[in-house]
């Protein structure tokens, strides 16, 4: 029996090491216990934070019951930490506890075990509780067995010999689930982090305040969907918490991206203030020349009739979307005309920078600003790179700060192209691409429907910008939608 268990002991010592989920962990190593003891019955308690005992797995042989809370079927309370239980007793004082017949112990309480045996009709006898106690002395929770069988099935007292074994699997699990809670603890500082830098993003400005959140949502209804029909595309698991993270990480660059860019929701910015006075004031001074120089006041008169037309174009182009070519020649002409400041001096409407916001034909960065913008994702792929993304998560960085690259090469900041572009950046662009047309937060355009929306993803996709075979599953997917509750 010493070698048996002894075998048995190295071998689950292997898979103790390999299993990540907790709940089967606990359920394994009651069965092991149970195995190693030929006990009919038997309990895993785990301590957590709220101070208290909780079932983690209770199997009893003879009555058929098999509950865990990876069943989801333990509905038992919780054991508060009271020497009126127990096993409460055996995690309090670090104890192990090997009673042969429960009814016959003056030492411990064990009226809830004869209360269990009233209600269950059944009839505890031996009972051992052994804490599970870590490598530095900490209990985390405890094993209960109960009545140790012979080979016919008659309740006997636990081998002594046995508690040695049964503490060091118990050990072995106390040191798992340290070893888990940490990684656990770890995963969501990181996640709790992320949460962080990016409402920090959403407090710096207003716009773009959705952006990340609806992209982590079409990101995980779309890995869902992919994963769901077993297309060839999908995401193995132990990496779609990874690819999710990039999302979430993904702009962290505009942390440091300058507001008065980020925020820019027309040509002129802060500088259209600047070139009101101007005509206010050019205005103003046209009116004082005609009536102090009657001779000029036809002159002046027209050139108020100019400031006028040219604050009319400004506010209509000034927040437009695109400017056909007719219109960028309007906007030209107004540049040509002179302002008459206080001093009498004649300046142009536009300072040479206005003039280049002005003329912008799409969207309302000139090409400086676009450049500054751009460079978020270089301040992204700079960011990431000083934090320390190992296992599953490596590649975050790298698909984080890839999101703008393009198929055919034309994308930023490193323009990669082809197969230098791995499937999670190509979702991770589609998504950005369309989140980008719809949303309702940016501020220098209103909402594109879906339609037109996934029609532009169409001609990027002729062109050779982006992959039309996860374009098709993801219009396939909906992922975009809002699913009823």
């Amino acid at each position: 029996m010493l070698n048996y268990t002894l075998d048995q002991l190295v071998r689950t010592t292997v898979w103790l090491t390999a299993e990540r989920n907790i709940d089967s962990l606990l359920e394994k190593i009651l069965e092991e216990a149970m195995k190693i003891t030929a006990s009919d019955g038997g309990t895993v308690y785990t301590l957590e934070d709220d101070g208290m005992l909780h079932f983690r797995s209770s199997i009893t042989k003879s009555k058929g019951i098999n509950k865990s809370t990876g069943k989801g079927n333990m509905d038992i309370p919780p054991v508060p930490l009271e020497r009126k239980y127990v096993v409460a007793n055996a995690v309090m004082d670090h104890v192990r506890i090997n009673v042969a017949d429960v009814y016959h112990d003056n030492k411990y309480d064990f009226s809830g075990a004869q209360k269990y045996d009233a209600f269950n009709s059944y009839h505890t006898t031996s009972m051992m509780i052994i804490p599970m106690e870590d490598e530095k002395g900490k209990v985390n929770g405890a094993l209960q067995l109960i009545n140790a069988q012979d080979e016919t099935g008659n309740a006997i007292p636990f081998d002594k010999e046995q508690e040695d074994l049964i503490a060091a699997l118990a050990s072995l699990t106390a040191v798992s689930l340290n070893n888990q809670k940490l990684s656990k603890d770890v995963y969501d500082i990181l996640h709790s982090f992320v949460q962080v830098m990016v409402g920090a993003i959403d407090m710096r400005t207003p716009y773009n305040a959705n952006h990340t959140k609806s992209m982590v949502r079409y990101g995980e209804r779309f890995v869902a969907w992919l994963n769901a029909s077993d297309s060839e595309w999908k995401i193995p698991e132990e990496k779609i918490d990874a690819f999710l993270m990039s999302i979430w990480l993904h702009d962290i660059g505009k942390l440091i991206t300058p507001l008065e860019v980020m925020d820019k929701a027309t040509r002129l910015g802060s500088k259209e203030d600047d070139v009101m006075h101007r005509i206010s004031t050019g205005r103003l001074m046209e009116r004082i020349r005609a009536l102090e120089h009657p001779e000029e006041a036809e002159d002046a008169k027209a050139a108020i009739e100019a400031l006028d037309k040219a604050q009319e174009l400004i506010q209509k182009v000034n927040s437009a979307g695109f400017l056909q070519d007719e219109v960028l020649a309007e906007v030209e002409e107004i540049t040509k005309i002179t302002c008459l400041t206080e001093a009498g001096e004649r300046v142009p409407l536009f300072t040479p920078e206005e003039h280049v916001s002005i003329t912008v034909r799409k969207g309302t960065l000139t090409d400086e600003e676009r450049s500054i913008m751009q460079s978020h994702v270089s301040d992204t792929a700079r960011m990431l790179t000083k934090m320390k993304f190992r296992g599953d998560y490596a590649q975050v960085p790298a698909w984080a700060s890839a999101h703008h690259e393009l198929l055919n090469g034309r994308g930023y900041p490193d323009h990669k192209s082809g197969d230098e572009i791995p499937n999670e950046v190509r979702i991770l662009t589609i998504i950005d691409v369309y989140d980008a047309l719809t949303a309702e937060d940016r501020p220098y355009k209103p909402p594109m429907p879906v339609e037109k929306a996934v029609g532009i993803l169409d001609s990027m996709r002729d062109h050779g910008e982006i992959d039309g075979d996860i374009l098709e599953m993801f219009k396939e997917s909906k992922a975009w939608e809002k699913k009823s509750e």
